[in-house]
């Protein structure tokens, strides 16, 4: 796992666009999400089992595939009802910067290329 980077032309300037990084998605997914959504991602961990609404598997593809990833930021970042989702998937805006929900929303898409 390492850094995920592309680097692209804007406007005849040359600009790096930071996508996310796995290894540090890994570490805070480890930290702040495991719990619920389960250390192998399929919305299986011990306090997800007390939730109203069942924690999100990652690795069913077939539902994880078409989610565009500004919706898995959105839902990180804002919670699950500011996209018309489950509530019990609190906001965590207060405790991830932008670029660190993209290293999330990288480490959740990693679920289903392993």
């Amino acid at each position: 796992m390492g850094k995920m980077s592309g680097q692209g032309v804007m406007g005849g300037k040359e600009s790096t666009v930071r996508v996310g990084d796995l290894t540090v998605g890994k570490a805070s997914f480890t930290a702040f999400c495991a719990s619920c959504h389960g250390y192998s991602g399929k919305g299986d961990g011990p306090a997800g089992a007390t939730l109203k609404t069942r924690p999100r598997d990652f690795t069913d593809c077939a539902k994880m595939t078409p989610m565009a990833d500004a919706m898995l930021f959105n839902v990180i970042k804002d919670g699950g009802a500011a996209s018309s989702l489950s509530g019990d998937m609190p906001p965590w805006k207060d405790a991830f910067e932008d670029p660190e929900i993209r290293d999330l929303v990288a480490y959740v898409r990693f679920f289903c290329k392993k």
